[in-house]
């Protein structure tokens, strides 16, 4: 009975999704006004304010964030103290620690060390009853330019709002998201309605403005990066790239979407290396090796480190130590392909395909992680991976049954693949229709190239 529970909420997001993807389908059949993709807006928000009346659902990292951004404000670095340290005793306040006032003592204190034993790490990494913040004895995981973002956002909201300024700042970064695709879209000759998808999407309402999650803040700099690329924006596109993986350190994924080797142009990627290598530079300077934070540890604990609990579609077939070298091998395939492909199909399509094969790959435990590829799959029309993190919900409610899991993200990986094959079989019918006529050699002609083809 308790686990037929914990599905229920799933199983709503689900339908819901399906709700929202055949109102999509409804409104445009209907003839498009002038300002029909404002009035995607003006309901995006709409959507995002149920999420601001209760306190984070799918998880607790907006209190890490709360936390990380008050620290900074006092002069402190989030990488040189865990949550519990003594030393910040007096940044406690009953919301984030109502079982430890600032008089109290925690008997933690000195700089944090991450230890390298899996079951020490697990130890480490145990939530506290005295605190609502995850993972206190450790450091943070989230790397400069989230921490820029907590700090302002900490600036602006008093200790008393608890969450409340960054779910407001969520919701609003998913908003403003929602008009950037009504923009990009309506430039590209599309519908520019399809950007509900995304504005009115259940699961960017319960991540953004509910649970705060800083994906929407990567989304949007994913977004706007490949948006400058498309209109040759190299260097800015590059800027924006690293901003996004120093949010979250997935959108370094799409490093290789933006390599030009046929025309030599290596600005972007470089551009992205730098912007994720500066960002780190103050926090060196202050920290030392510690802004690395507790990253090797959530490494060693979420399974990617030796695969024991990732990659959950290769776990139906492989052990942890062939599933982890099959998903190197993937990763490289996947890499080499984007490059292969760049200047064939619009960057948005790359990238899309690109993040949405890693987290089919990978399978991370947390469903939030899909929230780019939400974005990425209305930017680039290609709807059919909005079923990988649809299928992350699912399987996030089945922790601990790892054939279910994997069955379930094998279920989103046949949907894309069946969306692929359907979507290019006129093309392939088309290239053996002409293989089979007598090819055309008269130089003079020069409409029979194979490249118009694609």
């Amino acid at each position: 009975m308790a686990e037929a529970a914990q599905w229920w909420p799933n199983l709503t997001l689900l339908g819901a999704c399906l709700v929202v993807a055949g109102l999509g389908w409804l409104v445009v059949r209907r003839p498009v006004g002038s300002r029909a993709g404002w009035t995607v807006v003006a309901c995006a928000v709409l959507c995002q304010l149920p999420g601001l009346v209760s306190a984070p659902i799918t998880s607790t990292d907006a209190y890490r964030y709360v936390w990380d951004g008050r620290v900074q404000l006092s002069g402190s670095s989030p990488y040189s103290h865990v949550p519990l340290d003594d030393a910040l005793a007096r940044l406690r306040d009953p919301l984030l620690f109502p079982g430890l006032s600032a008089e109290d003592r925690s008997g933690v204190a000195g700089p944090p060390r991450v230890p390298h034993d899996p079951a020490t790490v697990a130890a480490l990494s145990a939530d506290d009853p005295r605190t609502l913040i995850n993972r206190p004895r450790v450091p943070t995981i989230y790397p400069p330019v989230a921490q820029a973002y907590f700090t302002v956002v900490a600036f602006f909201t008093p200790w008393s709002a608890g969450t409340f300024g960054l779910q407001v700042a969520g919701a609003a970064l998913a908003v403003a998201l929602t008009g950037l695709l009504v923009v990009e879209l309506r430039r590209r000759g599309r519908d520019p309605r399809w950007a509900l998808l995304w504005g009115w999407s259940p699961i960017v309402a319960l991540e953004a403005g509910n649970a705060a999650h800083v994906d929407v803040l990567a989304a949007l700099l994913i977004v706007a990066a490949v948006v400058l690329a498309a209109r040759r924006r190299p260097v800015w596109a590059g800027v924006l790239l690293g901003a996004a993986a120093s949010v979250k350190l997935l959108p370094l994924l799409l490093l290789p979407a933006f390599i030009a080797i046929r025309r030599r142009d290596l600005r972007t990627p470089l551009a992205a290396v730098a912007t994720f290598a500066g960002s780190y530079l103050p926090h060196v300077l202050a920290a030392g090796t510690l802004v690395i934070g507790f990253l090797p540890g959530y490494l060693t604990q979420e399974g990617f480190s030796d695969g024991s609990s990732r990659s959950a579609i290769l776990a139906l077939v492989l052990p942890p130590e062939a599933r982890q070298l099959a998903a190197g091998l993937l990763a490289v395939g996947l890499a080499l392909l984007a490059i292969h492909r760049h200047g064939r199909e619009p960057i948005a399509v790359t990238c899309c395909w690109l993040y949405g094969a890693a987290l089919l790959v990978t399978t991370p435990t947390y469903p939030w992680y899909g929230l780019p590829l939400i974005a990425l799959a209305v930017l680039a029309g290609r709807f059919e991976w909005l079923a990988v993190p649809v299928a992350a919900y699912l399987a996030y409610a089945s922790f601990g049954h790892d054939v279910r899991q994997g069955l379930i993200h094998l279920t989103a990986a046949v949907i894309v693949v069946i969306a692929i094959t359907v979507r290019h079989r006129p093309i392939l019918g088309s290239r053996l229709t002409n293989g089979s006529r007598r090819a055309n050699t008269d130089p003079r002609v020069s409409s029979y190239r194979t490249g118009n083809l694609r």
